[in-house]
Parts: structure tokens; sequence; C-alpha cells
């Protein structure tokens, strides 16, 4: 009998995981050709998350759990979660509802079918700021055109894999992570399938705009050299348009001795230079403070208690 895990990275989310293992459970008694495991990963939790679990452990063995030593981010969370999973395929889901259950038996039919990351795009994006959307499908259009890798838009982490993707999965160690980007790294066969997400059942998103934009730059800076080009090309052009100026200058000087440009115009180019320098050296700041992170080569994350993996 096959094995299908269900991995669900909580932070914060007692108030939604009971009505998640009810979800679960109906799921799980009326798929009995497989044999089921729900890994939940605490990502230390401020509340009440870890006893919900421990309770639900009680009641039912198929519930494992993983309680990290602190808050590590989803990203490391669920890298917790490949390296402790023992199912034939994992399926990736939150633990707010807004990844329907019922959607998993589809999964499993394509992967029967001989599909490896079966992954579900959203059809819509459930109750988001117009503001936050439009942000979201701009950053994955400037990733499909910087990034050789296919970074799949409106697709998250809700899919299931393969045993053979998340081997592959558990020997990306780096610590600055885009789980999205890589699943699209590692290629293998997938299939797409569509969904309705809905809202969340309880609490609020702990990702909040700023968190939102570290997670955009540790996507672009993982998968993309494009804004180190950028900057060269940007630093070209500069010097270009600055020669053509200085000749234009010295010119304009000696034939037609027009004066030469007084403080506003000194001051409009100094600060437009000192703008774009200060740019360029920032962009090579972000590539140069990932290189110091991984370079510690310390853990992706800590586990503080752990039971039925």
């Amino acid at each position: 009998m096959k094995k299908v895990s269900i991995l669900i990275p909580c932070y914060n989310e007692a108030e939604s995981l009971e009505a998640l293992y009810a979800a679960l459970l109906q799921l799980m008694d009326s798929q009995t050709d497989y044999q089921w495991e729900v890994l939940m990963v605490n990502d230390g939790s401020k509340d009440q998350t870890l006893s919900v679990i421990k309770q639900l452990r009680s009641k039912d063995q198929r519930i494992c759990y993983i309680d990290l030593s602190r808050n590590f981010g989803k990203e490391n969370a669920m890298l917790a979660g490949f390296d402790y999973a023992t199912g034939d395929c994992l399926v990736i889901m939150d633990a707010d509802l807004q990844h329907p259950p019922h959607v998993i038996p589809d999964m499993l039919k394509f992967w029967e079918e001989g599909y490896e990351d079966v992954y579900a795009k959203r059809i819509t994006r459930g109750k988001e700021s117009w503001l936050r959307k439009r942000f979201t499908l701009l950053y994955y259009r400037l990733l499909q055109k910087t990034t050789r890798v296919e970074i799949l838009e409106n697709v998250g982490d809700f899919r299931l894999l393969d045993r053979k993707c998340i081997d592959a999965l558990k020997q990306l160690r780096e610590t600055q992570r885009y789980t999205k980007g890589m699943y699209c790294w590692i290629g293998f066969k997938k299939h797409e399938i569509l969904f309705e997400q809905g809202d969340r059942l309880a609490g609020e998103s702990s990702f909040n705009f700023f968190r939102l934009f570290s997670l955009a730059m540790d996507g672009i800076t993982s998968f993309t050299t494009a804004p180190l080009r950028i900057a060269t090309v940007l630093g070209l052009l500069m010097s270009s348009v600055a020669f053509a100026y200085m000749c234009y200058v010295l010119i304009t000087t000696m034939i037609w001795d027009d004066p030469v440009a007084g403080y506003p115009t000194l001051m409009t180019v100094i600060l437009f230079l000192g703008g774009v320098q200060l740019l360029s050296l920032g962009i090579i700041g972000e590539y140069l403070g990932r290189i110091f992170y991984e370079t510690k080569e310390r853990p992706v994350y800590l586990v503080r208690d752990k039971e039925g993996v």
C-alpha cells in the first residue's frame, strides 16, 4: 500500500487546526487505498498551536509533528518536512484551509498516472487587496523575463510531490530559500490542476508587505543575476551620457564661448550619479549578503521536539 504524507507548516494556527483535522479525517477515511501520514511542523508558534497538535496526535496516531526551536520561516519549516516525511509522495498545504483538502484526490489520480509534480494553480487569489494582486503579478512577470527557469504564475506551495522530487529538494540546503522557484528548478514531470483558493478560516496572515518583499528579493537573487547586469548597463549608459555631455560643454565653450552651466546643473548631475552609484552598491550588497549567509553553513533549522517521525 502506498503511503501519502501531508506536510503542514504551522505558525500561530491554533484556531484553524481542529477544522483542518476534521477535513483531513474525512479525506483519509474516504481514501482507504492509501496509508496516510499528516506531518505538522510547528514553526515557533506563540499561541497554543503545539498543544492542539499534541491533542490531535493523542487521538490519531497518523498525526505527527516536528517542533522547531524557534520561528525559522515557512520556507525552512518546509525543508524540515521534506527531511522527515516518509511517504511515497508528499502533499504540501497551508493550515488555514485556503488549500482545500478535497483537491488532493485529483492530485493522487494524476500522480498514479505518472506525474511527479502535480501543482495546484489558483483561479482566484481570495481576499487580497488590489494593490497586492498587482504587485504579485508584476513580480511573477519580472521573474519570467529575467530567469532561465520558468517560474509558474499564481502557483504556490499547494502541490503533490513524488518521492523523487522530495529527495531532490532535500539536496538543496541553501539558507536563503525560495521554494517556489526550486520546484521549477528541479524539473520532473509536472501537471496542473485548477482550484478556488478559499479565505483564511481564522487568524491573520503572517506575511505582511515587508515579509513578502523580502521573499520576493530572495526569489530574484536566488534565480537570476539580472539586477547585477542592470547595474552594469546603467553604469555604461551613464558613462556614455557623461562623456557626450563633456564633449558638448567643451565644444560650446571653445567655439561659441558659452558660459558653463552653474550650480543647479552641477547639483542635479551629482545627485543623479550618486543615486545610481548607491543603487548599484545596494544591488551588489544584496548578493554579497546572501553569500555571507551561505558561507556560514549554519543549519537551516533546529528541532526542539518531534513525535511520530
